[in-house]
């Protein structure tokens, strides 16, 4: 279910030169880097990429659902981790990309660890915007 305009309590802006070979910064000037191609794709790799941004705000966005399901849940999850890694690839279409999500929980066993990643990836907006698009992949 998609939001309303009226319902959007913060909007994020960045702006891109060059695309995959110039500089990505936001409006607030908080985020302004470099983007480089990696190596692996023939590129110098001396900036970032635009797989590790969308690694870093998925990653952030999911641990915070994890904290969200946590709580509704009397979980510890203190210490916790997570991890997202995004591969991208050639497909049918050109190029597509698959991420990989693995939650660290130390304070929970794994069955436990399992249901909350689970419940995470069904509460966190990047999982509800990627459903049906990519693969994601959930590991303990």
């Amino acid at each position: 279910m998609s939001i309303q305009h009226s319902d959007v309590l913060y909007t994020a802006v960045a702006t891109a030169e060059n695309g995959r070979d110039g500089r990505v910064a936001t409006d607030d000037g908080r985020l302004d880097v470099v983007v480089n191609p990696p190596k692996a794709m023939g590129g110098s790799g001396e900036g970032t990429n635009p797989e590790q941004l969308f690694a870093a705000g998925y990653s952030a966005c999911f641990q915070g659902a994890l904290g969200v399901v946590a709580r509704n849940e009397n979980a510890d999850i203190a210490g916790s981790t997570v991890t997202a890694e995004v591969g991208i690839g050639k497909n049918d279409e050109g190029f597509g990309i698959i991420v990989k999500i693995s939650a660290t929980i130390p304070n929970v066993d794994a069955e436990t660890a399992k249901s909350l990643i689970e419940k995470a990836h069904q509460v966190c907006p990047y999982s509800k915007a990627t459903r049906g698009n990519i693969t994601v992949e959930l590991a303990v």
